[in-house]
């Protein structure tokens, strides 16, 4: 009778307590607070808000928690305070976040997707000043323009991309690499940076083009590191939008791999409803795309020029694929992947602060030698006389060959005009370079 009775009350504890909120995790970015709640199955739930003071009510069915509210990182600018509260039934368990103004909550859950379970996730929209999309503006000549380059970090806060053998996440490599690559843009004369994401949070696919189009880009480049089930492959290679469904095997690949990335970033699509984005509507112009189109293959050939003298390219064509960051039917968009996180050898590479510079300077010199060649009407770059000569103090990672490649001479003619006598460069040195 005691077993029976211990079996019963074992069955009801258990029932009672169907799920666990197992932690909590917050993902702060210029425009919104992502919180994440961690389930053990999937949630049942209702929310509600509060004001005087503010404060969003999360009511979870049939769930007991493990969380401790001291270890979690809260960075956000919004959220003020995180407690648990008095649930209006004893199985439910109420989860209370006191916030520094009034926001409107979209909540939505989210099934198991790669190295993640059942989650809830609340996204608060909230301007954070601290994490705002960040540019240098330089003094330019009276009528003149920068060309602007945004710079795509891929994937972030939830969606990690591809994990190296090391459990190196691709989020970190993209951003660290965008970083280098936005430095030293914003110190050539002309030319400005703009970064979709500044830290580890997540960016709807179709707003990071949004971002670009804001900052009136002249040319967006995603950054990237592939990743196959193979660890054999290496190399860098770009990719440019596919004027038809890309049916190679790379090219589904990385379309397999956009379609997780929205399941782990979020249902994208909920949240393009709530904003009405008209953007949706345009991506598939196809007419308005064409010049868009030629100019993408047209500095990707640049870019992979470039790259070929610095880094190993796994193709020196360009690719094509049909990827939401490169729909844009009014920016030149490219995909870079600066090499493959699933080869052990190039995962050590990829987290290499010179090989990332040399990845960066690359980029930059293919970008250059393009506008060099294609000079935007209006720009500084469209009014620099031929000929004129300038001066080049050397950075960490670079080679006299790269900073050859970079202004468009040759070696030979760098040395002798600055009468050196072997190729080997310092730090810190100041080189005169010559007009190309």
């Amino acid at each position: 009778m005691k077993s029976i009775l211990a079996f019963f009350c074992l069955w009801f504890s258990v029932s009672a307590w169907a799920n666990q909120l197992e932690s909590i995790r917050i993902w702060p970015s210029p425009d919104n607070t992502r919180i994440v709640l961690d389930m053990g199955t999937a949630p049942a739930y209702e929310y509600f808000m509060l004001s005087g003071p503010h404060r969003l009510v999360v009511d979870l069915s049939q769930t007991q928690s493990r969380v401790k509210f001291s270890a979690i990182n809260n960075n956000s600018e919004l959220i003020t305070k995180i407690r648990n509260s008095k649930p209006p039934l004893a199985s439910s368990y109420r989860l209370v976040f006191e916030l520094k103004s009034g926001v409107k909550p979209v909540v939505f859950p989210l099934a198991p997707a790669g190295d993640y379970g059942h989650r809830l996730v609340i996204d608060l929209p909230y301007t954070d000043k601290s994490r705002a999309p960040q540019s240098v503006r330089k003094m330019m000549p009276v009528g003149k323009r920068e060309i602007v380059i945004a710079i795509d970090p891929g994937h972030g806060g939830e969606d990690p991309g591809a994990i190296g053998p090391k459990k190196n996440r691709e989020k970190h490599i993209t951003l660290a690499i965008s970083r280098r690559l936005a430095n030293i843009i914003n110190k050539e004369p002309g030319m400005r940076a703009v970064l979709t994401r500044t830290g580890d949070y997540y960016v709807n696919l179709n707003r990071r083009s949004e971002i670009a189009r804001k900052a009136k880009a002249d040319l967006l480049l995603s950054i990237h590191a592939d990743s196959v089930a193979n660890s054999g492959p290496r190399g860098a290679s770009v990719w440019v939008l596919s004027s038809n469904r890309a049916n190679r095997e790379m090219a589904g690949w990385l379309e397999k791999q956009e379609r997780q990335s929205e399941l782990l970033g979020g249902v994208g699509q909920v949240i393009s409803q709530t904003d009405g984005n008209p953007y949706l509507t345009r991506t598939f112009l196809d007419l308005s795309m064409d010049r868009s189109r030629a100019d993408s293959y047209a500095i990707s050939e640049h870019i992979l020029s470039a790259m070929s003298k610095v880094v190993r390219l796994h193709k020196r064509k360009p690719e094509h694929a049909s990827l939401a960051v490169l729909k844009s039917p009014d920016i030149p968009s490219l995909l870079i992947e600066a090499g493959f996180i699933s080869n052990p050898q190039e995962e050590r590479l990829l987290l290499s602060a010179s090989h990332q510079q040399k990845v960066a300077q690359a980029v930059l010199a293919g970008v250059k030698s393009y506008y060099r060649q294609n000079p935007a009407s209006g720009t500084m770059m469209a009014s620099e006389p031929a000929g004129k000569a300038r001066q080049h103090k050397v950075q960490t990672g670079e080679s006299l060959s790269l900073i050859a490649q970079r202004y468009g001479i040759s070696v030979s003619r760098l040395k002798g005009h600055n009468s050196l006598q072997s190729d080997v460069v310092r730090i810190g040195q100041v080189l005169d370079i010559p007009g190309s």
